[in-house]
């Protein structure tokens, strides 16, 4: 058994990093500034969108959307259960409902079938949610929403590096990634907002700092610019240069971040594929470039005879972390008790939910970190 504990995710932080941070820190300016305009610019040169609004949190930006494209009460926003609960309560705080579409059961992406029938008259807006590193089949969603002249807007959080069709998810359209300190790269916390919608872009630009017609830092002045004033109201949502200067570090190094996240997830597969216990969730077609931001594992409750959370608690007295992307959000006791969710609504996507674990999965792992969790699984399953 490992004598140290390995936990599922840790933030690649380098010397470097903290120092370019420092160097904010005495320059006088931490608030958004030059740096989180020059984070945008490289984003958007990285992902190949139109215009980048750096953010609090990736949370802000589904806030600022709903609010940005007037989704509010008598709306439906058609999104998967199987997400983090941010998004659902987002919808839930707009006034609107959420309808829960359900997922294909080795992609855990949304159905666009599902997507199909959940489609009613009060849909104002699509959330598909790109998972793990792959890429949601967004050729049919598109056509879904173009059809139906309903709202898109992808959840990319996971997809930082990730190709959709030999082109990087975010390249067009609206989406929204997150630098949590578990995703590929981080910001300490912070979001992005892309969009070729300039209309959309200049609202949202506006929302997330008090419905003012600039921002904070104006180039020119060093200071903010004397005429501005509320157009609307907004929010506080802006990204510290503090924040962005991490940002502008992570992004040049996160081919190399993949790359090294995609060879511990070939081992993963490599070890783990004569355990017919354990499911490793399968790479759809069009994902021609995968970011393996999770390793995410089905377990065989039936043939094991061991539940999911008795399982994860195994491998943690072993010193093995794990996490779990994510319990069902329509099973969650508010929307059970406040909207009348069910077991049964959704059978694929609670499938999965009960079964979900997430493995060891950042650049700083070696090899062996990897053989030491596989090993630690097959003495779990030994039992």
């Amino acid at each position: 058994m490992r004598s140290e504990f390995l936990p599922f995710s840790r933030p690649s932080i380098s010397e470097e990093d903290i120092s370019a941070v420092g160097e904010v820190l005495r320059s006088g300016w931490i608030t958004t500034g030059p740096k989180a305009a020059e984070f945008e610019h490289t984003f958007c040169e990285y992902v190949g969108c139109r215009s980048a609004i750096a953010l609090a949190s990736a949370t802000a930006g589904m806030h600022l959307v709903l609010k940005g494209l007037g989704i509010g009460p008598g709306d439906e926003v058609i999104t998967p259960s199987m997400t983090w609960v941010s998004t659902i309560n987002l919808i839930v705080l707009a006034g609107a409902t959420p309808i829960f579409a359900d997922i294909d059961r080795d992609t855990l992406m949304i159905s666009p079938g599902s997507v199909e029938e959940s489609l009613s008259p009060r849909t104002r807006l699509i959330v598909p949610v790109h998972f793990a590193g792959a890429a949601a089949d967004m050729a049919a969603l598109r056509k879904i929403a173009v059809r139906s002249g309903v709202a898109l807007v992808e959840d990319a959080a996971h997809a930082l590096g990730t190709h959709y069709s030999g082109e990087h998810v975010g390249r067009g359209g609206t989406s929204i990634f997150s630098f949590h300190p578990i995703k590929n790269i981080t910001t300490g916390e912070g979001g992005m907002f892309c969009s070729d919608d300039r209309e959309l872009v200049d609202r949202i630009s506006r929302l997330k700092f008090h419905g003012l017609g600039v921002d904070a830092y104006d180039r020119h002045t060093q200071g903010r610019s004397p005429q501005a004033e509320v157009l609307e109201p907004g929010y506080k949502y802006n990204m510290t240069d503090m924040s962005a200067v991490l940002g502008l570090r992570q992004i040049a190094r996160i081919d190399g971040f993949i790359k090294k996240r995609e060879a511990l997830a070939v081992r993963y597969r490599e070890l783990l594929s004569e355990m017919d216990e354990i499911m490793p969730l399968s790479v759809p077609s069009d994902t021609t470039r995968h970011a393996w931001h999770l390793f995410i594992v089905r377990l065989d409750i039936d043939r094991t005879g061991l539940g999911r959370d008795d399982f994860m608690g195994e491998l943690k007295e072993r010193n093995i972390g794990t996490g779990l992307h994510f319990r069902a959000v329509h099973l969650q006791r508010y929307y059970k008790e406040s909207m009348g969710t069910h077991r049964g609504m959704l059978p694929i996507t609670e499938w999965n939910s009960d079964r979900i674990c997430s493995l060891p999965l950042f650049p700083d792992m070696t090899f062996e970190d990897v053989d030491d969790v596989v090993e630690a699984i097959k003495e779990v399953l030994s039992k």
